[in-house]
Formats: C-alpha cells, sequence, structure tokens
C-alpha cells in the first residue's frame, strides 16, 4: 500500500437503517431494499438484514460509456413493493434513475433512494425531481448545491463520526458500531 497507519473504513448505514425505520413507509412486509449494481449487493444485504432480514434486489447494469448506465435487468422481486434504492455516490444520478425507472416497471409501488455523497453533478437534481423518485435521501458528507431543485433530504454522520474518533482515540473498537 502507499501507507502503513492503521485505517477503519466509517460507513453511513447505521444512520440510514434507523431514517428508514422512521418513515411512514416503513412496513417490513412491503419493503425491499435494491442494489444499483452487483458491486454493491453485499452493502445492500448488510442494510436488509438489519431491517428485519426484508428481501433484496439487485439491478444489473452495463456501462456502455462512462458517466452512461444502461439497466438491463432486475433481479429479485419488486412488485407491489416500497423500493429503497442505496448506493455510496451519486453523481449525475444515470444509475440512480434508470434503477429507479427499471424498478417501477417491474411493479414496485414507490422508490426512495438513500446515498452516502450526494456529489449532483451536472443536471442530476434535475434528473432526480424528474423521475420516480419521491425522494432522495443523503448525508452531510458532501455539501449541496444551493440551486438543487429535487427532494432531497440530508441527514448528518456527525455524532456517528464523532463517535468513531472518540473510540479510536480511546483504542476501542471501532467496527462494533457498524454491526
Amino acid at each position: 500500500g502507499y501507507f502503513n497507519i492503521p485505517v477503519d473504513h466509517l460507513y453511513a448505514a447505521p444512520v440510514i437503517i434507523e431514517h428508514i425505520k422512521r418513515q411512514d413507509f416503513y412496513n417490513v412486509d412491503n419493503l425491499v431494499i435494491v442494489s444499483p449494481d452487483p458491486g454493491r449487493a453485499k452493502k445492500a444485504r448488510a442494510i436488509a438484514k438489519r431491517i428485519n432480514n426484508v428481501p433484496i434486489a439487485i439491478i444489473d447494469k452495463r456501462r456502455p460509456a462512462p458517466n452512461m448506465a444502461e439497466v438491463m435487468n432486475v433481479v429479485g422481486e419488486v412488485e407491489g413493493k416500497v423500493a429503497i434504492l442505496v448506493d455510496d455516490i451519486v453523481d449525475t444520478a444515470g444509475t440512480l434513475v434508470g434503477a429507479a425507472e427499471a424498478i417501477m416497471k417491474k411493479g414496485a409501488i414507490r422508490v426512495f433512494a438513500y446515498v452516502t455523497h450526494p456529489v449532483l453533478s451536472s443536471n442530476a437534481c434535475e434528473r432526480i425531481k424528474d423521475s420516480p423518485i419521491e425522494k432522495l435521501v443523503v448525508t452531510d458528507s458532501i455539501p449541496l448545491r444551493d440551486n438543487c431543485s429535487a427532494d432531497i433530504e440530508v441527514v448528518s454522520v456527525a455524532e456517528l463520526l464523532g463517535e468513531a474518533i472518540l473510540r479510536i482515540h480511546e483504542e476501542r473498537s471501532v467496527s462494533t458500531l457498524f454491526v
């Protein structure tokens, strides 16, 4: 590697899970966690497990060019469900919007998206606003653009990161924050 100091990977999942559990759509019998690509399936499964083992679905997509995603298939059952898309970053929103459209075509009744890092470049806000995504929930890891007109809610990871820093300083386990 480039350096030999200890590194802890910090995840927003605890904040996201608690937020989902407080929403009016929260009903474990009617919920599906959706990974926007196979690479995020492990994280989607971990979130689903912490929400009463709700089912997951995975979007099979291809990238014909950079910043361009083409949805090929939805793997898993979304019909009649409230779908929660979970991802680490939203840049142009092509992946999220394509996934939301595919999920709705497969019969989902509502779609929400939870993303850790809201880059939101180019016309991402307009894409989200014009998409089936009812609400995009992001963390405060990156400040939002002032002119973003999409329905976006920001949740803070400050307390989680503060606790991680305290535990590192006190040489206590950080991993138990994310179990």
